[in-house]
């Protein structure tokens, strides 16, 4: 009997792991979030990889979760939500700042052409280049270091989104944003906002407000 309930455990997690994810999938309708791709991508991808062990119970809960070294995988509307506003294509490179877990590389890297992303902890980094490997994703380069630069060796970039709070967005990241581009971050000190910057194609900027949100802060350059 011991043999059996051993071999049925596995079977029985993935099972769990299902329903919990369909779950997430549910909240993030119920939020408004519609967009078809982004749903499929999002209900494909497992999200428990992407977050401690002790915490894969939790990994479909609509929360933010402690990753390691001071830093969190956003909750997943949070992604779906940001995702949705970057308005990517098959067509698009997008560059990310803050890797992270490197959940939120992996939704992009099933939407768009090439993902760039940097993580200025070294620890974090390196795990997540590892399990994106791991995953096969091939569209996805991961750099160790700090993003408030940008990555001017694969510029411009059709859409940028920051998942840590800068005081204020970089304009080296903007410099980096290619015409008709669109850039997506959470902006402020304490209070924060997503913000939402256009760039038309004679290189005029616009932004907007689009939500309040709490983001671990972006570190390096951005706090000198």
């Amino acid at each position: 009997m011991k043999i059996l309930i051993l071999f049925l455990f596995p079977f029985v997690a993935f099972a769990e792991m299902e329903i919990q994810r369909q779950q997430m999938i549910e909240v993030i309708k119920d939020y408004g979030v519609k967009n078809k791709s982004l749903i499929k991508v999002m209900n494909k991808i497992p999200r428990h990889l992407f977050v401690p062990s002790h915490l894969k119970s939790k990994s479909y809960s609509n929360r933010p979760l402690p990753i390691g070294l001071g830093q969190t995988i956003s909750q997943p509307f949070i992604v779906a939500y940001m995702t949705n506003q970057l308005k990517v294509n098959k067509n698009h490179r997008v560059l990310e700042i803050g890797t992270g877990s490197g959940y939120q590389a992996a939704v992009l890297g099933e939407l768009v052409k090439e993902v760039f992303t940097i993580e200025i902890v070294t620890g974090l980094c390196i795990r997540s280049r590892k399990l994106l490997k791991k995953l096969n994703y091939k569209n996805i380069k991961v750099y160790c270091g700090d993003g408030y630069n940008g990555w001017p060796k694969y510029a411009p970039f059709d859409r940028i989104i920051l998942t840590a709070a800068p005081p204020h967005i970089p304009q080296l990241l903007i410099d980096q944003l290619a015409l008709n581009g669109l850039l997506i971050a959470p902006v402020g000190v304490g209070h924060q906002q997503i913000i939402k910057i256009t760039k038309d194609a004679k290189g005029k900027t616009n932004r907007s407000k689009l939500l309040p949100v709490r983001f671990v802060p972006m570190t390096g350059k951005a706090q000198d």
